[in-house]
């Protein structure tokens, strides 16, 4: 009995069209403006509110932080490291009172860093900034709840897919 084995056809790539390689660079650039025009709004409020000892990074970090307790290696794991150097803005930030950091009582060589009841004044300024936003971000900005859905999800796709290149070297 002879088995004849079919080999499968090559896989069939569609090939990319200028449009399409447009479309995914612009994406990358407006995820950089966008990022770049929030941090802006921000420094903006900081600078209406006189709160200006600190940069609008800081503050965002201090926003991200929250109520939690976290290490600086968390930070960066759950995708709140902003800007090129954190340990800049975490000694700064502790400096001027904003985080508290502490050494762990398990491991010394891990630091563990929390909001000040100082920096909670700003996590609730970002709060207050943002919630003036999500009221007027539909009316005024045109931006409807299902769109910033649908952008999450692309955005969460691009970062996994982002992610993996680097993971595993594709």
């Amino acid at each position: 009995m002879n088995v004849v084995v079919r080999q499968s056809e090559p896989e069939r790539v569609s090939p990319i069209t200028h449009a399409d390689r447009e479309a995914y660079i612009e994406t990358i650039r407006l995820i950089e403006r966008a990022h770049r025009r929030f941090l802006d709004v921000v420094k903006d409020e900081l600078e209406r509110l006189d709160r200006t000892e600190i940069n609008n990074v800081q503050a965002v970090l201090l926003h991200n932080v929250g109520e939690e307790t976290l290490t600086p290696s968390e930070l960066k794991n759950r995708g709140y490291y902003l800007g090129s150097n954190v340990s800049y803005n975490l000694k700064k930030l502790g400096e001027l009172g904003y985080l508290s950091q502490a050494r762990s009582n398990h491991d010394r060589r891990t630091v563990r860093i929390q909001v000040t009841e100082k920096g909670v004044d700003i996590v609730r300024m970002v709060d207050g900034l943002l919630a003036r936003h999500m009221r007027s971000l539909a009316p005024i900005g045109g931006v409807q709840a299902d769109g910033l859905a649908i952008a999450s999800q692309t955005l969460r796709r691009l970062d996994r897919f982002w992610k993996d290149q680097v993971l595993y070297r594709l």
